[in-house]
């Protein structure tokens, strides 16, 4: 089980300069932004806390974090590609090539069409038009959430799908069933994301991830500080890595508490 966030050191908390961080209901908190989250950010930026949020949202959402959220950039579609935004001028990078990453999402979007044809009310998620590589099924996103049993059913189902041959990935956020074509994964561009930044120079100790769902399991057994919101409770039986640490609080506000956590250890 995590530890609670106080019993993290002080000592190797304010090592941490870069938080990297899932955004549905790990920033958000009942489909909302709290203030308080947003605050957060702001102050961890002026502290020299670099915010990088790593997200399954679509490319839609992930334009608009990287333009007005106090953040470093955005890893967006569970490691699909990233954006950032220096000196007035937007970078895009893509894991593969933008015209291929398009052309397998329409040929996996079909298929995924034909699996949840045998579900009468389940539905792709509604911003499934603003995305550039995955295809997201809604599974609790302004609706009644799915049981247990039927997500492990739909991913059983999805897991079996290939585009051209090759496997899809499927995991399971707070909302959404994501299913991609592709090696890339929220830990393996993070980990590029750092190294680029870095010009290859990572140092463990100084990265910190919070998370709240399944998803974040990759991100959890690679960063050593790694930190769930208080609602990842449900998911911890699933997690053969859990996080370190955990908040008390939930999402956007658990957030904002792991935020005054490493600014204090910074003073």
């Amino acid at each position: 089980m995590p530890k609670l966030l106080t019993d993290w050191s002080s000592q190797a908390a304010k090592r941490v300069t870069w938080l990297f961080t899932d955004v549905d209901d790990t920033l958000t908190w009942r489909g909302k932004l709290p203030a308080e989250t947003l605050d957060a950010m702001q102050q961890l930026s002026l502290a020299g806390i670099n915010v990088v949020p790593v997200t399954g949202a679509c490319a839609g959402w992930c334009d608009q974090i990287a333009r007005l959220w106090p953040v470093h950039g955005v890893i967006g579609e569970n490691g699909a590609f990233w954006i950032t935004k220096r000196q007035q001028q937007f970078h895009h990078h893509y894991c593969v090539p933008f015209s291929e990453m398009r052309k397998r999402q329409r040929y996996l979007l079909e298929q995924v069409k034909q699996v949840l044809a045998s579900y009468p009310g389940l539905t792709l998620a509604n911003d499934q038009s603003f995305r550039f590589c995955d295809v997201a099924v809604n599974i609790a996103q302004d609706r009644t959430p799915l049981s247990v049993e039927l997500i492990e059913e739909l991913l059983l189902q999805l897991r079996q799908l290939t585009v051209f041959g090759d496997p899809v990935q499927a995991t399971e956020s707070s909302i959404h069933i994501n299913v991609w074509t592709g090696n890339h994964s929220k830990r393996s561009s993070s980990q590029s994301y750092l190294s680029q930044a870095l010009n290859g120079e990572v140092n463990q100790g100084e990265v910190a991830y919070v998370g709240d769902s399944c998803n974040d399991e990759p991100m959890f057994s690679w960063i050593n500080n790694s930190v769930g919101v208080n609602n990842i409770t449900p998911y911890l039986p699933k997690l053969a890595c859990p996080p370190q640490y955990m908040t008390r609080q939930n999402g956007g506000y658990g957030f904002a508490e792991l935020a005054h956590f490493l600014l204090s250890a910074k003073e």
